[in-house]
C-alpha cells in the first residue's frame, strides 16, 4: 500500500464512524495489505483525530487470549488508541446511534503514574510505573464489515488494526487498587447482559498475566518511537469473548472483591 492508500483508508473509516455506515474490507481492496500497512492506517486516523481536537487518554491491547489469536490465525496481540471522547462513567447510558455494532469486553485497566517506554521494558518497570489498577469494560465497534456479503470473506487482523483495533469506548469502575494488591492472574469477572450471565473469565487469559500485556505494548510502541505517558489508561486485554450489545442492553461486569462496572445502551 502507498501512503495515499493509507490516507484514503483512514478517511473512509472516519467517515464510517461519522455516518454510521460501514465500509468494505480493506483486505479485499488491498490484498497486499500487511501489518505495517494496518498500523499506518491507524496512525493516519490518530493524526486526523488530533487535528479535530481529540486528546489521547491511553491505549488498548487486543487479541491477548489464545482463543482470539487462533480465531484470527495470528500469534501476537494488537493495539489501538483511546481518545478522550471514548470515556464513559460506570452506570452511564450510551446514546442510541452512537455506535454501529457495539460489543463489550471485560478487562483489567492500568492507570500509569509515570512514563513507560523502551524496547527493554520489564515486568518490574510496569509495576513501578503503575498508579493503580481498576475493573473496566471496553466498548468495541466496527466501522468495517465483519464479513463481506458477496464473497463471504471475514475481516482479518489487518482490517481490525486499521479500524483502531475495533476500539470505541472505555468504562472504568469506581474501585482503585495498588497493582500488587491482587494476583491479577486470578482476578476475574462474571459478565451479565440484561441480568443473564453471558461470559466469565480470569486475568490469566491475558498472556498468562495482564502485566505482561502492558510489557508487550510498551515494547511494541518503542518500535514506532512512542511511549506510554503519565496518567494514561491501558486496557490490558479481554479475558472474555465479546458480548453483543443491541439497543436496550444493560451490562453488569462483576469482578468480585476487585469491583464492578456497568454500562447501558439506549
Amino acid at each position: 500500500m502507498t501512503p495515499d492508500d493509507h490516507a484514503r483508508a483512514a478517511a473512509d473509516l472516519l467517515q464510517a464512524e461519522d455516518t454510521g455506515r460501514q465500509i468494505g474490507l480493506l483486505t479485499l481492496r488491498h490484498p497486499e495489505m500487511g501489518m505495517d500497512d494496518a498500523y499506518e492506517v491507524q496512525n493516519a486516523i490518530y493524526r486526523a483525530k488530533l487535528a479535530q481536537g481529540r486528546r489521547v487518554i491511553g491505549w488498548k491491547i487486543g487479541l491477548t487470549s489464545k482463543a482470539m489469536q487462533y480465531a484470527l490465525n495470528i500469534d501476537i496481540p494488537d493495539s489501538g488508541i483511546l481518545f478522550d471522547d471514548m470515556a464513559f462513567d460506570t452506570g452511564a447510558t450510551v446514546p442510541a446511534g452512537r455506535f454501529i455494532q457495539p460489543r463489550i469486553e471485560a478487562e483489567i485497566a492500568f492507570v500509569m503514574k509515570s512514563a513507560l517506554g523502551g524496547e527493554n521494558v520489564t515486568r518490574d518497570d510496569v509495576i513501578a510505573a503503575t498508579d493503580y489498577v481498576a475493573p473496566s469494560i471496553e466498548i468495541l465497534d466496527t466501522r468495517i464489515q465483519r464479513v463481506d456479503p458477496e464473497t463471504g470473506k471475514a475481516r482479518t487482523v489487518f482490517d481490525t488494526i486499521s479500524d483502531n483495533a475495533a476500539n470505541a469506548g472505555i468504562v472504568l469502575g469506581a474501585e482503585r487498587h495498588a497493582v500488587d494488591a491482587f494476583d491479577l492472574r486470578w482476578v476475574g469477572a462474571i459478565t451479565s447482559r440484561n441480568g443473564e450471565v453471558e461470559e466469565t473469565g480470569l486475568g490469566a487469559g491475558v498472556l498468562n498475566d495482564p502485566v505482561e500485556s502492558v510489557v508487550w505494548l510498551a515494547r511494541r510502541m518503542a518500535q514506532y518511537g512512542q511511549s506510554i505517558e503519565p496518567g494514561q489508561v491501558i486496557l490490558s486485554g479481554s479475558f472474555i469473548r465479546p458480548v453483543e450489545c443491541p439497543s436496550g442492553t444493560q451490562i453488569h461486569a462483576d469482578f468480585g472483591a476487585f469491583g464492578s462496572v456497568d454500562i447501558n445502551f439506549a
